[in-house]
């Protein structure tokens, strides 16, 4: 391809995905190894991407996104493929066509029609509310006992 050419369709799909909140964007091209730290916003990874991520916000893995390693993070979607362990301390969500092979630790996990995960999933037990915990009736024990 000629130096410049096919630029602006390519700049025009960059500017569509970039809102405000967005603060790292690793594309097709890039390959990155290492520790990767985030400390706010939107980090979406399309690239090949080695080593751990830390982040307190979300982390997004795109379809052509794939990290070898260990995610941390609040919020985390994957449509790519991921090989190890992802911790969201929020929510994990597996589109369709997106791939987990390792264990999840998450309260809240989403798997849609078409996702795929292999491994372990952790979800740590809630504390019941109060309102939620049912106190014995002493009058239904003597019902029954009669």
């Amino acid at each position: 391809m000629a130096f410049g050419l096919g630029k602006s369709s390519r700049r025009r799909e960059l500017t569509r995905l970039i809102d405000e909140d967005m603060v790292g964007l690793l594309e097709p091209g890039v390959e990155f190894e290492g520790k990767l730290t985030v400390s706010s916003g939107i980090l979406r990874l399309n690239t090949h991407v080695k080593g751990q991520i830390d982040s307190t916000a979300t982390v997004i893995v795109a379809d052509k996104g794939q990290v070898e390693g260990e995610i941390h993070s609040r919020l985390i979607s994957i449509t790519g493929q991921v090989k190890g362990t992802v911790h969201a301390t929020e929510r994990l969500e597996i589109k369709e066509h997106g791939i987990v092979r390792g264990d999840i630790y998450t309260p809240c996990l989403v798997v849609d029609p078409g996702g795929y995960f292999e491994g372990q999933c952790h979800m740590p037990a809630t504390e019941p509310t109060p309102e939620a915990q049912i106190e014995p009736n002493p009058e239904a024990s003597l019902i029954s006992n009669r």
